[in-house]
C-alpha cells in the first residue's frame, strides 16, 4: 500500500475506533510512518477476496484493544497462506526441458496467487452427483458393463453373483436383496451353509451358490408389500 492508502486505512479505523485517531502532528506522522514501514507490501484490496478495511473491521470487532498494524500484516499472511494451501501447480506451458523457463513459470504462477491477482488453481473434486450424463448412453450402446462373454467365463468363479443375475433377468425377486433369517446373511451377501450339529451348535460356514428358501420368499413377500 502507498502512503494515500495507509492514511485512508487509518481514517476508516478512526472512524471504528477513535481511540486511534491522533491529533497532534508529530503522533500523526509517527502512525503513519509505523504503519506503512509494517504495511507497505501488503494490498490494499485484490479481486480474489481480500480488503485490508474488511480485515480491520474484523480485528475492530474482535478485540476490546485497539487493532494494531501487525494484526493485519498477520491477517494477510494468513489469508495468503491459506490461497497457497488451496493451490495446486498447473502443468506450466514451458519446454519441460528448459529447467530455467519451467521453474520460472511455476514461480510467477505462485506469486501471482499469493498476491491476489489470480485464483488458486485446484484439481477437480470427486462429487456424489453420480455418474455422468452420457454413462447411460454409453452403457445402453454395449448392454452391459462387463461383455458377454466376459460374463460367462466368470461365471463358475462367482456362482451366487451367477444365480442373482439369472433370477433378475427372469423377473423373480432378488433374495440377496434382503438379509437371510436362516445363516443371518446380510443383504447383498452369499448364503452361509450352515448345518446344526447334535448339541445345536451351527456348524459349517460354506458360501452357497443359491440363497436359502426362507430368503427367498422373505424376497417375495418384500415385493409383493411393494407392489401393493
Amino acid at each position: 500500500m502507498e502512503r494515500n492508502e495507509i492514511a485512508a486505512v487509518l481514517a476508516y479505523l478512526g472512524r471504528l475506533d477513535p481511540r486511534t485517531i491522533r491529533t497532534d502532528p508529530g503522533e500523526t506522522r509517527d502512525q503513519l510512518a509505523q504503519w506503512h514501514e509494517l504495511l507497505h507490501d501488503i494490498p490494499f484490496t485484490t479481486g480474489q477476496g481480500w480488503d485490508v478495511r474488511e480485515t480491520v473491521r474484523a480485528q475492530v470487532l474482535a478485540s476490546p484493544y485497539p487493532p494494531l498494524p501487525v494484526d493485519i500484516a498477520r491477517a494477510w499472511r494468513t489469508h495468503r497462506r491459506d490461497r497457497l494451501d488451496r493451490h495446486t501447480d498447473p502443468t506450466p506451458a514451458a519446454d519441460p526441458d528448459d529447467t530455467a523457463a519451467w521453474q520460472a513459470e511455476l514461480a510467477r504462477t505462485r506469486r501471482a496467487v499469493a498476491a491476489g491477482e489470480a485464483a488458486p488453481a485446484s484439481h477437480r473434486q470427486l462429487t456424489s452427483g453420480g455418474p455422468h450424463r452420457d454413462v447411460a448412453a454409453r452403457l445402453g450402446s454395449v448392454g452391459s458393463r462387463i461383455p458377454a462373454e466376459a460374463r460367462a467365463a466368470l461365471a463358475p468363479y462367482r456362482p451366487a453373483r451367477t444365480a442373482r443375475e439369472a433370477a433378475v433377468r427372469e423377473g423373480l425377486p432378488d433374495a440377496l436383496g434382503v438379509p437371510c433369517p436362516w445363516c443371518r446373511a446380510r443383504a447383498g451377501e452369499a448364503c452361509r451353509s450352515r448345518r446344526v450339529s447334535p448339541d445345536g451348535r451351527a456348524r459349517g460356514n460354506a458360501r452357497r451358490a443359491t440363497p436359502h428358501p426362507t430368503r427367498r420368499d422373505l424376497a417375495v413377500a418384500r415385493g409383493e408389500r411393494e407392489a401393493a
